[in-house]
């Protein structure tokens, strides 16, 4: 088993920056991706950036590419989104995700296998 455990989010101005953490525990060995999914309320789940246990491949959505870094620290078994120029619409609830598989595509939620309990990010107007 997996376990995952995010922190880093809160409340922030439209234009400020937040940085989540996943960190990760148990049987990492098997991970191959981890992955940053988002869902606002009355919203579908959405993937918003992937990177694999290497660092050598990312993804992101399109709406947040430009404003958005995935990063990971194998050492510390953590990976990172760092959100800067955040926007209202940017608010959600967000959730880290690893999974076995490392082939594309990195957006499918039910390729993930295992989940974080989710951090909220709120951005005020």
């Amino acid at each position: 088993q997996v376990q995952l455990v995010e922190s880093g989010g809160g409340l922030v101005q439209a234009g400020g920056s937040l940085r989540l953490s996943c960190a990760a525990s148990g049987s990492i060995s098997v991970i191959r991706t981890m992955g940053w999914f988002r869902q606002a309320p009355g919203k579908e789940r959405e993937f918003v950036a992937a990177i694999s246990w290497s660092g050598s491949t990312t993804d992101y959505t399109d709406s947040i590419k430009g404003r958005f870094t995935i990063s990971r620290d194998n050492a510390k078994n953590t990976v990172y989104l760092q959100m800067n120029s955040l926007k209202p619409e940017d608010t959600a609830v967000y959730s880290c995700a690893a999974r076995q598989g490392f082939s594309a595509p990195f957006n499918l939620y039910r390729s993930y296998g295992y989940w974080g309990q989710g951090t909220q990010v709120t951005v005020s107007s």
